[in-house]
């Protein structure tokens, strides 16, 4: 394999994460946050600050936009519920865990 396919899989990869994400609506970003560390807010931070060390201007509006298939406002507004007290328990554990 070479390099260019590589980059051709990866990104392959992460269209297939994204749409994986998108068809599971209701798999919440708190839930990803505690169980994996990331959640959709993370991939779009990373693409922006990928987009950054290259030179590419990108912002946060625009890598949600590609994260959660439509702006971030809407998406949460018809998506996210508030994340209950004992998912905030155990985010918090999580994050203490990780540190």
């Amino acid at each position: 394999m070479n390099e260019a396919q590589e980059r051709e899989l990866e990104a392959a990869v992460l269209r297939r994460l994204l749409a994986h994400l998108d068809e599971h609506k209701e798999v919440q970003n708190i839930e990803l946050m505690i169980l994996a560390g990331f959640c959709r807010n993370c991939l779009a931070k990373w693409l922006v600050e990928e987009a950054q060390a290259r030179g590419v201007e990108a912002d946060l509006d625009w890598a949600r936009q590609k994260v959660y298939g439509m702006p971030y406002d809407e998406w949460k507004r018809r998506y996210q519920p508030p994340a209950t007290p004992e998912q905030l328990e155990r985010f918090e554990a999580a994050q203490k865990a990780r540190a």
